[in-house]
């Protein structure tokens, strides 16, 4: 292909990424052909995962125009993944330009492109960070200068969740983000939740079991259980594509689909 990527020096392309399958699902440039390989095998498995990955990503620009049009001027996105059309900083500060936003990823690729696409005035940020060390981030000294964790403050675990194991303890991770957030402060997740053959599921999570890492569906309860702390905004834990939305959907599947459940609880 002409338009591939030059992989950066040292970083092995022959693994697929969950980010990069992600972007080439919403039909991104920034992947390479072991996370095409791979997004074609679970698009085999699942048909409908890239109709979901628009889902979701809609989903993102409409829980944080939410957001900003309650007057929340700090974003926090966890595991951002490649920049794309209308990321969190760009729907933001449509509302308020002075909305800061600050994206954590560990994909050396994510971050690469993030720092040559983000504007340099001093209200957007990416640094690097796995969200199975939540201290790590909420400490480091770039977020910091941006998230003031005193005033209210989005943190965004769109479509990430799933990508942690029970041994990795999801609950605990998002409970470190919370115990720092204050009063006011917004949580938006969204997870899958099964809802297709199993079969069908067990082949598509062998191929994260490949990539850099692990799916792990969780049921509707589990889900709700990450927002412990926290009160469920109207309409509550739904499907991606029915929170608050703004249009009719460019496409739809009829089908079998996985479910990609969404929520936005506040802090009180």
């Amino acid at each position: 292909m002409t338009d591939q990527p030059r992989p950066p020096a040292g970083i092995d392309v022959s693994i697929p990424s969950t980010a990069r399958i992600y972007d080439y699902m919403l039909g991104g440039k920034d992947n390479f052909a072991a996370d095409r390989e791979a997004a074609e095998l679970v698009r085999a498995a699942l048909p409908e995962a890239p109709v979901m990955a628009r889902e979701n990503r809609a989903f993102l620009g409409r829980a944080v125009r939410f957001l900003a049009e309650a007057g929340i001027r700090q974003f926090l996105d966890l595991g951002a993944g490649l920049p794309t059309q209308e990321n969190v900083h760009q729907v933001a500060q449509r509302v308020d330009p002075k909305a800061r936003v600050v994206y954590v990823d560990h994909d050396p690729i994510v971050l690469i492109h993030g720092r040559a696409l983000l504007a340099t005035d001093g209200t957007t940020a990416i640094v690097q960070g796995d969200m199975r060390e939540p201290q790590a981030i909420l400490e480091d000294p770039r977020l910091l200068e941006l998230i003031d964790f005193g005033e209210p403050v989005a943190v965004l675990f769109v479509s990430v969740l799933h990508f942690i194991t029970d041994a990795e303890d999801p609950h605990g991770i998002v409970a470190s983000f919370r115990d720092r957030m204050a009063p006011g402060s917004y949580l938006v997740i969204s997870h899958g939740s099964g809802g297709v053959r199993p079969e069908d599921e067990e082949k598509a999570q062998a191929v994260y079991d490949r990539a850099t890492s692990q799916a792990a569906n969780r049921s509707p309860e589990e889900i709700r259980r990450l927002f412990d702390g926290f009160d469920l905004v109207e309409p509550g834990l739904v499907p991606v594509a029915s929170w608050r939305p703004d249009r009719e959907p460019e496409d739809r599947w009829d089908g079998p689909r996985l479910d990609i459940l969404a929520g936005v609880g506040r802090k009180s």
